[in-house]
């Protein structure tokens, strides 16, 4: 098992440096208002990877194939980006100069606009891949590196579920940003931040519960839970939602030395604690790492210098996402620890029945918000 996980992981981490330069193209995206053609281009890979991933656990049932085709579609974006769409979306990049042509000092500039967020994407990229690297590096036991690895997938996925939320909810803010609409911008802003951070407390809400049913089917009972290490990325992962929607903002409303500031803080936080903590506790480090990092960082500075300059009362907003947060995260936690106690049975049925009678439970619970009377209350009751 040892040799395949470990060539799998060099798949990973060449596939992923070789896919960095696309970043800087993105980068140059957003400076140039075509930061939205990125975004729809990396779905794209990011659809195609999955479909790949899937064929070669079909078709080959192994873990380097299912590497090598995430690394694939990635590579092949990034060149999509650089060879093929970018030279066509920004004329200063193709090959071909006539004396109309913009001067490579101005061509330069463009890059130097691109260049802050280009930063601020890589070592968000960075912070999302290190902590991977760092503990295959530094803990011996491959079982606990691919424990922390599957857990680690899953919080990733609450993290991008909550960015993809954001990206669309980001591009209107950028334009209420740049024609100056404040009215506007606070109370979108209010509600995209309370959206992402009741949505990723939902998300978590129904995995701790029947965490452990569904870590061993997915596992097939081979690797442990560590029950802890879940309980804190997934935790973390909600705690962090509303800077999801700070990051994105400051994305599309020209923030870039804020941006790299907090990116580059984050990193150097993170590579702090985890050269501390992992050597002494393994994977748990790693994972306390990300989360007070984050909380230091992209929460502590970036969402909280967000807020302040565009909300009229951004610590009621504040209050607010954290009552609602821990409302929905311990509610729905205790309805499916009260669930799970009472549904009889093992294997993949009891699961299933158990995640069936949570959501019936949780959208009836809900199904107030269906009416646009409610609904306008709610929202109007979100301080902005």
């Amino acid at each position: 098992m040892t040799p395949t996980f470990d060539t799998a992981m060099l798949v990973m981490t060449v596939g992923t440096l070789l896919a960095l330069p696309a970043n800087l193209i993105s980068g140059l995206y957003r400076a140039r208002g075509k930061y939205g053609r990125a975004v729809w281009s990396q779905n794209v890979a990011l659809l195609l990877g999955q479909v790949g991933q899937l064929v070669a656990i079909a078709w080959f049932g192994s873990l380097l194939a299912v590497a090598i085709a995430y690394v694939s579609a990635q590579i092949l974006f990034a060149l999509f980006l650089i060879v093929y769409d970018a030279p066509r979306q920004l004329p200063f990049l193709r090959r071909n100069r006539s004396a109309a042509s913009p001067s490579w000092r101005w061509s330069a500039g463009q890059f130097g606009l691109a260049f802050p967020f280009s930063i601020a994407n890589l070592t968000e990229l960075a912070l999302v891949n290190a902590p991977m690297l760092l503990v295959s590096a530094m803990v011996a036991d491959r079982v606990a590196v691919a424990q922390w690895g599957l857990i680690r997938v899953i919080a990733s996925f609450v993290r991008g579920v909550c960015i993809q939320i954001t990206l669309p909810i980001g591009a209107e803010l950028g334009h209420d940003y740049a024609i100056g609409d404040k009215v506007r911008l606070r109370g979108l802003y209010a509600h995209g931040s309370m959206l992402v951070t009741a949505m990723a407390s939902l998300i978590v809400a129904g995995l701790l519960p029947f965490w452990s049913d569904f870590f061993a089917l997915w596992t097939h009972g081979s690797i442990p839970n560590d029950a802890t290490l879940t309980v804190t990325l997934l935790l973390g992962s909600a705690v962090v939602a509303p800077s999801l929607m700070a990051f994105v903002f400051a994305n599309h409303s020209n923030r870039g030395d804020l941006l790299v500031r907090t990116k580059g803080l984050q990193l150097i936080a993170f590579l702090i604690l985890s050269a501390s903590l992992i050597p002494r506790i393994g994977p748990l480090g790693a994972a306390i790492a990300i989360v007070a990092s984050d909380l230091l960082t992209q929460v502590g500075i970036l969402t909280l210098v967000i807020m302040r300059q565009t909300l009229a009362q951004p610590l009621r907003h504040m209050l607010v996402l954290i009552a609602v947060m821990v409302a929905i995260i311990f509610g729905g936690w205790g309805l499916g620890l009260a669930i799970h106690v009472t549904v009889p049975g093992t294997g993949p049925q009891r699961f299933l029945a158990e995640c069936a009678i949570w959501l019936v439970a949780v959208a009836a619970i809900a199904s107030p918000l269906l009416m646009e009377r409610v609904r306008g209350r709610v929202l109007a009751a979100v301080p902005n």
